[in-house]
């Protein structure tokens, strides 16, 4: 049998070059070795070749072969990660200028950015650094982020040149912390960043025009010029009249929202994004008080009339502290029409109360129930469907530092923005996280007796200089960005808001060896996110100064001294004296600042557990951009080897469990530092969520687990979400089964059937790319 070489020669196939190639990848002196058998992992990929095979097929067998062996051992992830890199870097052009001419010449990059393509960069890429990924972060990248031609660290610096340009300082600073995993920006920059349309912002919210024919179908235009160019897109549609409301123009009735959600429906699945990558994706917000809100709750259930469904379509309610109020003391509800009771998606707190008490009052609703019958569909539906998210329009509109320029009537696909947004103008967001496990360091020290040893730590020093660069980045995408709309421009350039998330919570923990709740756990929680949000109001009160306040800045909180932790009523302290009188005297650049997404395929890319969640278990199939993988909680398997604890037998315990150590013969302190999701109190999800809250400006990506559900457990974990004071109540309701069926042979070492697939499998419903990030 014949093999064709890269350079298109063809040479007899040897089972010896190809034993030697992996023994190179695992010994060679700028790798570390690997517990690894080459001659095994060469047995089975020379049994799978084929005459005419290319050396770049044999590289891409190679590590199907070594990732299929991972629950043997978790060095041979390592190892197809080493052969799958190698393989890119051979197949493009040596330098980071040769790859981006190439691209140039497909029309990919653009005129102006080539311009800023300094030959200088090319001695500032590190290629090693492709080597510190994971396998599953580089088929990611592979599968859905890298242009032809492109490694990761070209990837990396096409970014950074896309947002500085010519500005090389910046451009290698940027390229230096992303290339060691520090931050990443979301999914739209790492797609768009240098094109010919860069169109880098994740999130978009958009006004309902108005209730009209008109204003309809203007707003649907608008969103499928926004979903075309990969914007995640949040739409509040409050103010369309009800079903049944009469109509004067053409004396007859509305059919309210339903019919005209199937419109918006339809136009997410046929505007597809990133030339067919994906279908749009639109969250569509509701009030309560509104006519329609059962069809409404229904538009996602799994039976029904299918005329009536919109299963496409995200739902979300935007719940006034009335409502909950109502719910509490189960008292009646007024359904009405914004046509006929105008006005009441315009206002919250006091002023909604005593808008709605006076149509009440005057008997302009259509309908009475009570509270609890609406509040039950809203259940119902999270258990069937996870949806509708819910957002506490109360709590997001008080502690807005918007609230000078309006009322937020909607956040965007995935709950964490919350701005302004209105007929001309649509709030945008563009979105980068931090990668939170890059600052955990492990120092020497010794001590007077002649002992020595090492302490692990969180460097917060490092990641409030990150963050700042973070922001100045996020601030210059807003001027580089193309725009969809003019209504988008219009906005992001007036109110200038960035939104700074993370991942990696729950890896940061474990490396440190804390419970996901523990009260040192809690502490650092809230400590990380002060640090953020200190940090990026520092950067961008220094880029006001630079540059001038943002447009709107006069009359918000903000320049009044009131920060985010103020308006939840945190014990002011001297820590934030100077900036506040800096903000003060100067302004910031940007309205907003802080919210945490989901990061799931930024974060699949680091390595990184996504956002601030736990983990959902501790060995699983992940669902990605590039296919499904056995993952394994790496931080669990190093505790384990190196108390000897690693066996077969232990993983196929976890896999027994669902993912659970509980029942595992190792240390009780280990059994509480990898708990999963399922086995933590949600009591304590909700109340590290409401701490960082007091340090994110807009809001965060909240999923709720709860195993076995019932209403009435939803319904306490709502109510105590409410009252804690977050603004996003919930994304996300993820279920599961208390009782599953006893899983009793799992041989995960080898392919797994269906069965145990769904065993170790994680339920992951619809992951958010566009705000990835």
């Amino acid at each position: 049998m014949k093999v064709v070489k890269r350079s298109g020669d063809v040479v007899e196939m040897l089972f010896d070059k190809v034993t030697k190639r992996i023994s190179k990848l695992n010994q060679a002196p700028e790798f570390e070795p690997l517990d690894v058998q080459p001659d095994k992992v060469a047995q089975k990929v020379f049994q799978s070749m084929y005459d005419g095979i290319s050396t770049s097929e044999i590289d891409n067998l190679t590590a199907e072969v070594a990732v299929a062996m991972i629950t043997e051992h978790p060095d041979y992830e390592t190892l197809a990660m080493r052969v799958t890199v190698s393989n890119l870097q051979k197949n493009c052009p040596k330098t980071f200028s040769d790859a981006m001419v190439a691209l140039h010449v497909k029309g990919v990059v653009s005129d102006e950015f080539m311009k800023c393509v300094a030959l200088e960069l090319d001695a500032v890429i590190q290629s090693n650094r492709d080597y510190d990924f994971g396998y599953f972060g580089i088929k990611t990248l592979q599968k859905g982020y890298l242009n032809a031609g492109e490694t990761p660290q070209y990837l990396f610096m096409r970014v950074a040149v896309g947002i500085h340009g010519d500005d090389l300082s910046r451009v290698k600073e940027t390229y230096n912390h992303m290339s060691l995993k520090r931050f990443t920006h979301a999914t739209p920059t790492l797609f768009n960043a240098g094109t010919n349309h860069p169109q880098l912002s994740s999130c978009f919210l958009v006004a309902m025009k108005d209730d009209s024919i008109e204003g309809i179908y203007e707003t649907l235009k608008e969103c499928a010029h926004i979903s075309k160019w990969s914007g995640g897109i949040g739409i509040h549609c409050s103010n369309i009249r009800a079903n049944g409301t009469p109509i004067k123009g053409t004396n007859g009735v509305a059919d309210g929202i339903v019919p005209m959600l199937r419109v918006f429906n339809n136009t997410a699945r046929y505007v597809n994004q990133g030339g067919g990558k994906r279908k749009g994706s639109f969250a569509i917000y509701l009030e309560p008080w509104h006519a329609d809100v059962m069809e409404f709750l229904e538009l996602r259930l799994n039976q029904g009339d299918e005329e009536m469904r919109c299963r496409d379509l995200f739902t979300a309610m935007w719940i006034p502290d009335l409502f909950m109020e109502k719910v509490e003391k189960d008292e009646d509800w007024h359904l009405m029409c914004p046509h006929e009771c105008p006005g009441l998606p315009d206002v919250h707190g006091e002023e909604f109360n005593e808008l709605y008490r006076t149509y009440v009052a005057q008997g302009r609703y259509k309908k009475a129930v009570k509270a609890r019958h609406v509040w039950d569909a809203i259940l119902k539906s999270q258990v069937e469907t996870g949806t509708p998210y819910m957002c506490y329009k109360d709590a997001v509109n008080a502690k807005s530092n918007q609230k000078n320029i309006g009322t937020i009537k909607s956040s965007n696909l995935c709950t964490e923005i919350m701005e302004v947004s209105g007929p001309e103008e649509t709030a945008v967001c563009n979105l980068a996280s931090i990668c939170l496990p890059s600052f955990v360091k492990t120092a020497s020290y010794g001590n007077s007796d002649g002992s020595s040893g090492t302490n692990t730590y969180f460097d917060f020093g490092e990641l409030h200089d990150v963050t700042r660069v973070v922001t100045r980045n996020l601030n210059r995408v807003i001027d580089k960005n193309f725009y969809p709309t003019e209504a988008a421009r219009r906005s992001n350039l007036r109110h200038r808001p960035i939104g700074i998330g993370v991942q990696g919570m729950a890896d940061v923990f474990q490396m440190l060896g804390l419970a996901f709740d523990e009260p040192k756990a809690r502490k650092l929680n809230t400590g990380i996110f002060e640090a953020i949000y200190h940090a990026a109001l520092t950067e961008s009160c220094e880029l006001a100064k630079e540059e001038g306040p943002y447009e709107t800045f006069k009359g918000s909180p903000a320049s009044e001294g009131i920060l985010q932790h103020d308006m939840w009523g945190k014990e002011k302290s001297e820590f934030w004296n100077e900036i506040r009188e800096q903000i003060k005297t100067h302004g910031l650049r940007n309205s907003l600042l802080v919210a945490p997404m989901p990061t799931a395929s930024t974060a699949q890319i680091m390595g990184n557990n996504e956002a601030f969640e736990p983990y959902t278990t501790n060995i699983y199939l992940r669902r990605t951009l590039a296919g499904e993988f056995v993952m394994i909680n790496k931080h669990l398997v190093r505790e384990l080897m190196s108390l000897g604890k690693w066996t077969p037998e232990i993983k196929t315990e976890i896999v027994r469990a669902g993912g659970s150590v509980k029942n595992l013969d190792i240390p009780d302190k280990l059994k509480e530092v990898y708990r999963t999701i399922w086995e933590i109190p949600q009591k304590s999800i909700i109340d590290m969520a409401a701490d960082r809250g007091a340090y994110i400006d807009q809001s965060q990506s909240l999923n709720i687990f709860m195993e076995n559900p019932t209403m009435a457990k939803l319904s306490s974990m709502h109510m105590y979400g409410w009252r804690k004071g977050l603004k996003t109540g919930s994304y996300y309701i993820r279920t599961r089964a208390k009782v599953r069926a006893q899983q009793v042979t799992v041989p995960v070492a080898q392919k797994p059937t269906e069965e145990q697939k769904l065993a170790c499998s994680l339920a992951n419903p619809e992951s958010c790319e566009m705000c990835s990030g």
